[in-house]
């Protein structure tokens, strides 16, 4: 609920309604409640304020009758009755008048911008005279109210007039201060601050005159002189003190000569951060628009800083480079700007120029000098009460009070994107305006739109690497540019003659970030290169560690890499490690020059064949989600250590890792995948202990058999395999034990009673149930419809919700409901289909899910 007072009466309620309040004296009892939000106002204190000195008779009596017909008409439980007298339950900032006094104290505790910017939100919150529409009440309380909240305001004028000349807008006042020093002729700091206003613009004599109109008004009204401030403000205009600012040079950022494309909600925030903290830092991988975003946010605040932004570069200097130094060098301070300290150090030269300045200091490309960037700043904040910072690096400064902003890439379009949405993306808008520089039809051209969101998703977003991706355009077509993008280090090497070196090329880009590391941070990225998908804490401290760098380090690593903006952490939870596209393929070039490539490949294979070795048990029972869940956030790592074990033919590493994760590729919703690598590391040559190779042809022989009618043909060859390394080597494994079953039906497909029914007392209950679930479904196959049949399939049932194993529960519910549908019982059919599609999508098998959505149609 929102409570207007400000202007015209309203209450609008949670839903944006407007809530009726009939009556003065109900409006003033709300009124008078709500400047007291959540406070308790004594009943004395209304009685005051709806009736005056002329109560009626039972006041109290009245003023419950009146509280009980509030209650009626705002949200339950709005108003609530204490022994002493009644509150409001709406947060103070509910009520306009209350957030008005709170940002006016506010403001007046801050300076310069922030404190500009919080009167005028205090002010917007004005829509007219107070309390409009509530009536006339025969209460001083009300008349107080109304008296004290106009002066509030004209008070939070002045504040805000005085604010703004300082910042150096009193030519913009000059008309609103005229209408309200008319208005309010003996309010002496309006005319002091119309004096000013008048004087800033070149109208002294007019400021003059509205002295000694307003002299001459106090004499004749109250038989006063003017006050000791209207008078200083008098004789600083005589003595030419106060006046038009001389114009000079406010600022020495360079007129850009291309458009700022895809970051307006940037500068609009970073410009809210600049005026609400006195450091603000633009953290962020190089090429990712740091100083442009710096550059163009200054450019909007030029307006409120009477002495300027200027910028200082710092990418020149060495990284034992004075940062004082440059920056008196990079602004060409004159000693003239220097007061008494011209012969000073250099930071104390720099405080003698800012020192009593309201200006913007941009200290551009911190990362390399990030110490004694972080000295001065300090130093200088301290000293100038009114400067700001504004600084760029791809890590903090780390001061306290500093504001971070992480410049991020340019938004992508989504792979499925519309035309409409292609253009739109701001990666897109970027590349398309860039290239239609060099090759005028691309930048109308609807049909290359797609080519074009292919080649910024290649590049990560990154504006530099797709502003260099256009440069190449001058000699070679779209089309030919994002086929072979994949080579960028190659390819992106046109970069603009007049920018810094390491900005010419997305190589030096990437140079620049990689020197400055220490060598167990450069051992850490690089190896983080074998990870596809990103990498877990635990993975990284095992496979990112050794040769120096010990798994306690590797978290500490991770965090400077990632603050030097070389990582990214992601995820609510558990934060997860990646690298943006470009950074990964620099990264994977470092770490083959290192010599690393194939320990860092055999250190990611090792681990999560591991992690799946130990998820695998768990695919079978109640836990399965939790575990099916784990391996799906790393599957692209497995599939990654799957593909590499294929490449470098290593039969051992991938048969392992096969067998422990086909069957989370089976119930996870991966079956053409794992099929295809299953076949794959089972035609890999090589020595395989038979408990592995054996597990791998089973999986095989179930990816086989559930696929085309042709494709059971091909699995008589892994079932015989299976058998013959059954007798040779007894396997645990249940995928395994069920195949050898199998291969008794090979002869003989009515032979799945003495096939089956020995898995019956199976030590693993999961065998069991499929093994009951086989034969009942066997039996009705063949033909053997008695109740037994359907006995089998029910026990199967309850069996499998006994160990928690979904996929199993659906199996068997399937095989129940095409029983049932069978008898005529469709209803009952359809509640077991829908269960069973319940059952396994829950687990993520969506595969298993499409032909029992097919069952349910046909039902």
């Amino acid at each position: 609920m929102q409570i207007g007072i400000l202007g015209p009466f309203e209450v609008r309620r949670g839903d944006g309604g407007f809530a009726d309040v009939p009556g003065t004296r109900l409006r003033v009892l709300l009124v008078a409640l709500a400047l007291e939000a959540g406070r308790v106002v004594p009943k004395a204190a209304l009685m005051d304020w709806i009736w005056g000195e002329h109560p009626p008779a039972g006041a109290a009596n009245a003023l419950q009758r009146l509280v009980s017909r509030l209650r009626n008409v705002l949200p339950e439980g709005a108003v609530e009755g204490r022994r002493d007298g009644y509150r409001l339950r709406v947060a103070p900032d509910a009520v306009d008048a209350v957030r008005f006094e709170r940002l006016v104290g506010q403001a007046r505790t801050d300076e310069g911008l922030r404190r500009v910017r919080l009167l005028r939100e205090a002010l917007a919150l004005w829509r007219g005279a107070p309390m409009q529409d509530v009536g006339s009440p025969d209460s001083a309380a009300f008349d107080a109210a109304v008296t004290r909240l106009e002066g509030l305001r004209l008070s939070a004028l002045e504040d805000r007039f005085d604010a703004e000349i300082r910042l150096g807008h009193g030519a913009e006042l000059v008309a609103e201060l005229t209408d309200l020093v008319a208005a309010h002729p003996l309010r002496e700091r309006l005319v002091a601050a119309l004096m000013r206003a008048l004087a800033a613009t070149g109208r002294g004599n007019e400021a003059l005159l509205t002295y000694e109109h307003t002299k001459q008004a106090l004499a004749d009204a109250l038989g006063v002189d003017p006050s000791p401030e209207l008078s200083a403000v008098h004789v600083a205009l005589l003595r030419g003190e106060l006046g038009q600012r001389e114009e000079h040079r406010r600022t020495n950022l360079r007129a850009e000569l291309t458009s700022f494309v895809g970051k307006d909600a940037d500068i609009a925030a970073v410009r809210e951060l600049v005026t609400d903290h006195r450091l603000t830092t633009l953290v962020g991988p190089g090429g990712s628009g740091k100083t442009r975003l710096a550059a163009e946010t200054a450019r909007m605040l030029l307006g409120d800083l009477p002495d300027g932004a200027w910028l200082v570069e710092l990418a020149s200097i060495g990284a034992d480079g004075d940062v004082a130094q440059s920056t008196l060098t990079g602004l060409g301070l004159r000693d003239a700007l220097l007061g008494e300290a011209p012969d000073a150090e250099p930071t104390e030269r720099v405080i003698a120029a800012f020192r009593e300045r309201e200006a913007l200091l941009i200290l551009d490309n911190c990362e390399h000098v990030i110490g004694s960037a972080a000295a001065f700043a300090h130093r200088v904040l301290g000293e100038c009460r009114w400067l700001r910072i504004l600084a760029t690096s791809r890590e903090p400064l780390g001061i306290t009070g500093e504001a971070l902003w992480p410049v991020a890439p340019l938004p992508l379009p989504a792979e499925d994107a519309a035309p409409g949405a292609i253009e739109s993306a701001p990666a897109v808008r970027l590349l398309r305006d860039r290239a239609g520089a060099v090759r005028r039809e691309l930048a109308t051209d609807v049909r290359a739109l797609p080519t074009m969101a292919r080649v910024c998703r290649a590049l990560d977003g990154m504006p530099l690497a797709i502003e260099l991706a256009a440069a190449r355009l001058r000699t070679m077509s779209l089309g030919q540019l994002a086929d072979r993008i994949d080579d960028r280090f190659r390819l992106l090497t046109g970069g603009s003659r007049t920018a810094l070196p390491r900005h010419r090329t997305l190589r030096a880009v990437v140079d620049w970030s990689w020197e400055l590391l220490t060598d167990a941070e450069r051992a850490v990225l690089r190896r983080l290169a074998v990870f596809s998908g990103g990498a877990s804490l635990e993975a990284a401290e095992r496979v990112c560690s050794g040769d120096g760098v010990e798994a306690r380090q590797v978290l500490e690593l991770l965090t400077t890499l990632t603050e030097k903006s070389l990582v990214v952490a992601e995820g609510d939870g558990v934060p997860r490690y990646r690298m943006l596209g470009t950074i990964r393929e620099y990264a994977a070039d470092r770490l083959a020059e290192a010599g690393e490539s194939e320990s860092a490949r055999q250190a990611h294979l090792a681990f999560f064949t591991e992690l799946a070795e130990t998820a695998e048990p768990h695919l079978r029972r109640a836990e399965q989600l939790e575990w099916l869940a784990a391996l799906e956030s790393e599957h692209g790592n497995t599939s990654a250590a799957m593909r590499g074990a294929l490449a470098a033919a290593e039969a051992h590493g991938a048969m392992r890792l096969a067998a422990a994760a086909g069957w989370y590729w089976w119930l996870g919703g991966h079956k053409a995948e794992g099929s295809e690598l299953i076949m794959a590391a089972a035609a890999t040559p090589g020595d395989v202990p038979d408990e592995v190779r054996a597990v791998v042809y089973a999986f095989a022989t179930g990816f086989l058999t559930s696929g085309r009618a042709n494709d059971q043909y091909q699995a008589e060859k892994w079932i015989r395999g299976v058998h013959e390394i059954s007798r040779r080597a007894r396997s645990r494994h249940p995928a395994v034990r069920l195949t050898v079953a199998l291969e008794r039906m090979l002869e003989a497909p009515e032979a799945f009673l003495p096939a089956f029914e020995p898995l019956l007392a199976d030590e693993d209950p999961w065998v069991r149930a499929l093994a009951r679930l086989q034969l009942g479904k066997m039996r009705i196959r063949f033909g053997w419809e008695g109740p037994d049949a359907e006995e089998y399939l029910e026990t199967a049932l309850a069996e499998f919700r006994a160990i928690g194993d979904r996929w199993g529960i659906s199996f068997a519910l399937t095989e129940l409901a095409d029983r049932i549908a069978m008898r005529g019982d469709f209803s009952s059919a359809c509640e077991h289909y829908e269960h069973a599609i319940a059952v396994v999508t829950e687990a993520g098998a969506l595969d298993d899910a499409v032909p029992m959505r097919s069952r349910l149609g046909r039902t």
